[in-house]
């Protein structure tokens, strides 16, 4: 528990400066020495699966956040500790009774088109887009939001109805993207013809977008912060085999690969050529939790002990060694190890076919009656691998079971209205349990619209009490109780199968500077990363 109790020093001292109403002023990230960067070249990456849309705000998927990162900025970024850093904010306040958040906006920031980024923007995309299509987001402000204004072209003000100690983590891109009130105000957001060719304030602007090939990005000659980026573009490239993503790797065809571009069990191949570097860095803001949701509203998996006897069914030591190559460890709470109010103490949830096959007799319900269709993701040959031995797994408890493929349009489509029996997934925790891991199973996010609300329609009013009152606490002990009872409650009534935590591994080529630098890592802008000549 050393690494939990140093973020609760981390936060409590973030805590303190806020209860003082200081302005956070923060240290600068690691962002290497500017005057020897090298300026121009290309970096070529891949994007897997293939995004629906590049707009962050209205797809939260990962290729998605991916791109956008570059394209659309928020008003804060975060220190690998945690700790807000500024983006199009430069600096912040937070008065002493945790209501007011007052920020002050960078000067000289245009959007792509040329038209300039002002609080208007701020309060438009916070106060209205967001509100309606980001449901993360908007499930926080709906809650906690009592107002937000522009005091000026340069100043907005945000105030709460209750302290809400996560609302500072909320601002990155991928959460609270910023976009252009004027391409957006009084149109149908989700069909907005400015989806097909984003326009944002970032380092990069897009290009060009081939399907089932590359999406191109260009350098923004008129980006906020004079001198960068450093590239002249961005290309990614659309590879559905994972063996011909390793293959371009190896020929220098692309330069970076992100966790999940290849199959695990070529890591280690790869990470050994050389001229290679190698991190698992970046990912501190997600702790990304695989699990596997089961459609609650009908039999067989609404009934609690066959949820019960999935769980003891799977061997998820197994997963993560044999399928996953041992880049992750097993869950035992939805709360991953690595963030804030995680609980150890939790009841395990051991590998036990008998008991697995007993709690299916105990439930009553006679499994082979219906059939399931496992709803595959498109994430690649690992998690292919994970439904075959799901379906194996089942299929021993008596079940009836096959696998329907799925590109990652349809996947999000489907579970995003409810069309599925059983499915395999990952979901980032966003630094703290109010922001990430609530979203996935309060009642009143049981919302179609998007794959990463309460999808699996579990309602538990306990649970739900239990979450308000942490979420509005201040004192961390206290948080701390009214969290290990919700995980409690959430790993009994297996409200989600929480499989383990991932662990995604970043490869790249040693001339390539600067490219995992914050708790977003691959998420970012790239407006501080270049290529050093040979």
């Amino acid at each position: 528990m050393k690494r939990v109790t140093t973020r609760f020093q981390q936060r409590l001292a973030s805590l303190a400066i806020a209860a003082a109403g200081l302005s956070l002023l923060p240290l600068a990230l690691p962002a290497g020495n500017a005057a020897a960067q090298t300026t121009g070249g290309t970096l070529s990456g891949i994007v897997q699966p293939e995004p629906p849309i590049l707009v962050s705000a209205l797809n939260s998927q990962a290729p998605t956040q991916y791109i956008a990162g570059k394209i659309y900025q928020g008003l804060l970024t975060y220190t690998p500790d945690l700790k807000p850093q500024p983006e199009l904010a430069k600096s912040w306040k937070i008065s002493p009774d945790g209501l007011t958040y007052t920020f002050e906006l960078q000067s000289g920031v245009k959007w792509h088109d040329g038209k300039p980024f002002t609080s208007a923007d701020v309060v438009f995309s916070i106060d209205k887009l967001l509100r309606e299509v980001h449901v993360r987001t908007r499930a926080v402000l709906n809650k906690y939001m009592a107002s937000i204004r522009a005091v000026n072209d340069t100043t907005v003000e945000i105030k709460l109805k209750e302290p809400f100690p996560p609302f500072i983590s909320m601002f990155e891109t991928g959460t609270m993207p910023m976009m252009p009130k004027h391409l957006y105000e009084g149109t149908d957001y989700r069909n907005n013809p400015a989806n097909q060719k984003p326009v944002g304030t970032g380092p990069f602007m897009f290009k060009e977008w081939k399907k089932g090939a590359y999406i191109k990005l260009a350098k923004n000659p008129n980006y906020w912060k004079k001198g960068k980026p450093y590239l002249d573009e961005l290309v990614f490239y659309v590879i559905p085999d994972s063996a011909s993503r390793a293959v371009a790797f190896e020929k220098g065809d692309v330069q970076v690969l992100r966790g999940g571009d290849v199959d695990n069990v070529d890591v280690k191949r790869l990470r050994a050529l050389p001229n290679v570097e190698y991190t698992t860095k970046g990912w501190e803001l997600f702790s990304p939790m695989a699990s596997m949701l089961m459609n609650q509203r009908k039999p067989p998996f609404d009934n609690v002990k066959v949820r019960q006897a999935v769980m003891h069914a799977l061997n998820r030591k197994m997963i993560v060694n044999n399928i996953f190559f041992g880049m992750g460890k097993p869950a035992v709470s939805p709360f991953a190890s690595t963030t804030l109010f995680f609980d150890k103490n939790m009841p395990a949830m051991d590998f036990n076919l008998k008991k697995a096959r007993d709690l299916i007799k105990e439930s009553g319900v006679n499994v082979g009656q219906y059939p399931i269709k496992i709803l595959a993701t498109s994430y690649g040959a690992n998690w292919d691998r994970l439904d075959e031995y799901v379906k194996q797994m089942l299929e021993q408890l008596g079940f009836k079971v096959s696998i329907e493929s799925a590109d990652a349009g349809t996947w999000a489509a489907r579970v995003s209205n409810w069309d599925f029996d059983l499915t395999t997934t990952y979901t980032y925790q966003y630094g703290d349990p109010a922001l990430g891991v609530e979203r996935l199973y309060v009642a009143r996010n049981i919302v179609k619209g998007t794959p990463f609300a309460n999808v699996q329609g579990y309602n538990n009013p306990k649970a739900d009490e239990l979450w308000a009152k942490a979420g509005a606490t201040m004192d961390p002990a206290e948080r701390q109780k009214l969290y290990s009872e919700v995980q409690r409650i959430l790993v009994n009534d297996v409200a989600n199968a929480n499989l383990f935590e991932l662990e995604f591994p970043t490869l790249y080529r040693k001339n390539v500077k600067n490219l995992v630098t914050t708790a977003i890592g691959l998420n970012e802008s790239f407006d501080n990363v270049s290529i050093e000549k040979n």
